[in-house]
């Protein structure tokens, strides 16, 4: 059988459209997980922005393609393109995997199954618990929704009134009306209410880029006098590996974790959906993740 560093006839295609994709792990692991189990496959990037996506994916159908990862701008257009969506990528209104299953593009979203294992993987259950959850953009969305569908009780959802807040409505509707979730969207500004949820939560996850290299300063919590041991706090992002939040959140003995096994796991799964086979992760998170 084929490998990556074998490419023959029959080695299929997969990748990553979006823009911009030059600095993305994606192909590192990918490709590393093909050549230790041996699979005929090549993951490559393609740097596609959203005006150019119907004609790229046109393109790849074409080649059939056996599948591929979408990220910004490319999450939430992709959709209406495909031939049908996986029940989360319905309600979260975004695709970060498309699959080809005999001719049909099905598209998923593996962001929110990645932060779940991740939560796992840091040593913490937070089924039937509380959490608040900072942001409605495309990450917040995922682990909104796969958190309502792995069985957590309560999630307090906190966005500013911006371009996402409508869909927000529309996504926490949903999820209570196909969960057992109690799900509640509140907007961002009241520190006060903010700091009454954080109090009543196991774990506060902040899911936008508030943080985020170059501005490693800032922070959406401005009173960390309600953290203590018993809350888990964690931040999407992994550039800084320790964002202001976690540092403070750290210092006041709580458990903390970042968002890189996040990005390890969305992948895993995506691998798992093109492939049928698991990704060894203890081998790539050796080589690239630690």
């Amino acid at each position: 059988m084929g490998c990556i560093n074998e490419i023959t006839g029959h080695t299929r295609l997969t990748g990553l459209l979006g823009s911009p994709v030059a600095h993305s792990k994606s192909p590192l692991m990918h490709n590393e997980a093909f050549r230790l189990l041996r699979l005929d496959y090549v993951y490559l990037c393609f740097d596609v922005k959203e005006d150019n996506l119907k004609t790229a994916f046109e393109g790849l159908k074409k080649l059939n393609v056996a599948g591929f990862n979408c990220t910004m701008p490319d999450k939430t257009a992709i959709c209406e393109l495909l031939d049908d969506l996986s029940p989360a990528a319905k309600m979260i209104g975004a695709v970060n995997t498309v699959v080809n299953e005999n001719g049909r593009y099905i598209g998923h979203n593996t962001d929110g199954i990645g932060y779940m294992q991740s939560v796992k993987d840091a040593g913490f259950d937070i089924k039937g618990e509380t959490m608040t959850l900072l942001g409605a953009g495309g990450a917040a969305s995922s682990i909104f929704v796969q958190a309502a569908l792995d069985g957590v009780k309560k999630i307090n959802l906190f966005s500013i009134k911006d371009r996402f807040w409508e869909k927000a409505e529309k996504m926490v509707d949903m999820v209570n009306s196909n969960t057992d979730c109690d799900a509640k969207l509140i907007e961002l500004g009241n520190d006060d209410i903010l700091n009454e949820a954080i109090s009543n939560s196991k774990i506060l996850t902040n899911a936008t880029s508030v943080g985020m290299a170059p501005n490693t300063d800032n922070c959406i919590v401005k009173d960390f006098s309600i953290f203590n041991e018993n809350l888990i706090v964690s931040d999407v992002i992994y550039n800084p590996m320790e964002t202001k939040l976690l540092k403070i959140a750290k210092e006041h003995g709580c458990p903390t974790f970042n968002g890189i096994y996040m990005l390890l796991y969305q992948g895993a799964e995506a691998f798992k959906l093109f492939t049928g086979k698991d990704m060894p992760v203890e081998e790539i998170k050796k080589k690239y993740f630690s």
